[in-house]
């Protein structure tokens, strides 16, 4: 049986950013997990900066593809496609302003058919661990698209301090690391990595037949 293909994806768009180093941290959490290798997992990174998606400019509604229309601009297509070579994912997102960071945001204004029904964690980052942008990708993905969300939201906050700073400039602090393994955090990425893999797993539902 083929590998199930798991995204992580980071969210960040900004120069120089966390999120690159997050995302390899998580990474080297997951590979950790104790059934790496035969889980049937197969995960890689894919980052929405490398796509260079403009404001959103397509005159077709992203429900509408592909069934009753195309995308016309090759970004929105490489991207589109991208994303819909993956059975789950793993939204790595930063909290900017008190919400959802605005690329992030307009990297899923691309997206519909691609997410539905799949399983998908989110994971946000932040000074106070990003909690309202969690939320609000969860409502865009979980109550408006229709993504599987598992139930495990994890939340990693830099510890304060020279951590902080050391994020504006791209790096991820020893101090969080620290901090996040001492408060359960990376039990919990693991946790929302078992959860995608049960949403995998499960059977196909069947059409109930109607009693005559």
């Amino acid at each position: 049986m083929p590998a199930y293909k798991v995204a992580i994806i980071t969210g960040s768009t900004r120069s120089p950013r966390a999120g690159n180093t997050i995302v390899d941290y998580i990474a080297s959490i997951i590979a950790s997990r104790p059934d790496n290798g035969t889980d049937n997992l197969e995960f890689s990174n894919l980052q929405i900066a490398d796509f260079n998606l403009p404001v959103f400019d397509e005159p077709v509604v992203p429900a509408m593809v592909p069934a009753m229309a195309q995308f016309t601009k090759e970004h929105s297509k490489k991207w589109s496609a991208a994303v819909g070579s993956y059975q789950a994912y793993i939204w790595v997102i930063p909290e900017y302003n008190g919400g959802l960071a605005g690329g992030t945001k307009n990297a899923v204004d691309f997206l519909y058919n691609e997410l539905i029904g799949k399983p998908t964690a989110i994971i946000s980052y932040g000074i106070k661990g990003g909690n309202r942008a969690n939320e609000q990708l969860e409502f865009a993905l979980g109550t408006v698209i229709k993504a599987k969300i598992v139930d495990t939201k994890v939340i990693l906050p830099f510890a304060e301090g020279n951590d902080v700073y050391s994020a504006i400039a791209g790096i991820l602090g020893e101090d969080s690391k620290k901090s996040w393994k001492e408060n359960g955090k990376e039990d919990e990425i693991l946790k929302a990595v078992a959860e995608i893999k049960k949403v995998l797993e499960e059977p196909p539902k069947t059409e109930e037949t109607p009693v005559a």
